[in-house]
C-alpha cells in the first residue's frame, strides 16, 4: 500500500496544511493557531480548564503552557468558581474577546471557502468518513 494512500497519511498532510495556514493567519495578530482554538472554546460564562483540555483533545501540559500564556497577555483571567471554592474559571478579558473574534473570522471563512467548493452530498460524505474514523480511533484508544 502507498503512503499516500491511507487515511493517516491523507489526515496527517491535510491536518499539517490547514495548521501551517491558520498559525500564518494567526501570525498577522500576533497569536498562534493553537491560542485562537483556546480562546474559541472558553465558554462566556466561564470553563474550568479541567473541562477545556478533554473538551479540545489536549493534553494538561501543553493546555498549562497556553493557559499561562493567555494569561501573561492579559487574554484570559482565572476566577474563582461561585459554585465550587476549589475550583477556578477561566474568562476572556476584553483583549481576549477581540483575539477571539478574529480567530472566528479566520475560521469561517477558510470553512466557507471550502464549503463553496464543495456540494451538500460531498460535505455530509466527508463528516461521515471524519466521524467513522473518529469512533474506530476511539475503540483502539479503549
Amino acid at each position: 500500500m502507498e503512503k499516500q494512500k491511507t487515511f493517516d497519511y491523507a489526515l496527517r498532510s491535510t491536518w499539517q496544511g490547514v495548521s501551517n495556514m491558520y498559525n500564518k493567519a494567526a501570525g498577522k495578530f500576533d497569536s498562534t493557531m493553537a491560542t485562537g482554538f483556546v480562546l474559541l472554546n472558553i465558554e462566556q460564562n466561564g470553563t474550568p480548564s479541567t473541562s477545556l483540555g478533554p473538551k479540545m483533545g489536549m493534553e494538561n501540559t501543553s493546555l498549562s503552557r497556553i493557559l499561562n500564556t493567555l494569561e501573561k497577555r492579559s487574554l484570559i483571567e482565572r476566577k474563582q468558581n461561585p459554585n465550587d471554592g476549589r475550583s477556578r474559571l477561566i474568562h476572556l478579558t476584553k483583549l481576549g474577546l477581540e483575539k477571539r473574534e478574529i480567530s472566528k473570522k479566520i475560521v469561517l471563512e477558510f470553512n466557507k471557502s471550502v464549503a463553496d467548493q464543495l456540494k451538500k452530498e460531498e460535505i455530509n460524505i466527508f463528516f461521515k468518513v471524519i466521524n467513522c474514523i473518529n469512533k474506530q480511533s476511539q475503540k483502539i484508544n479503549q
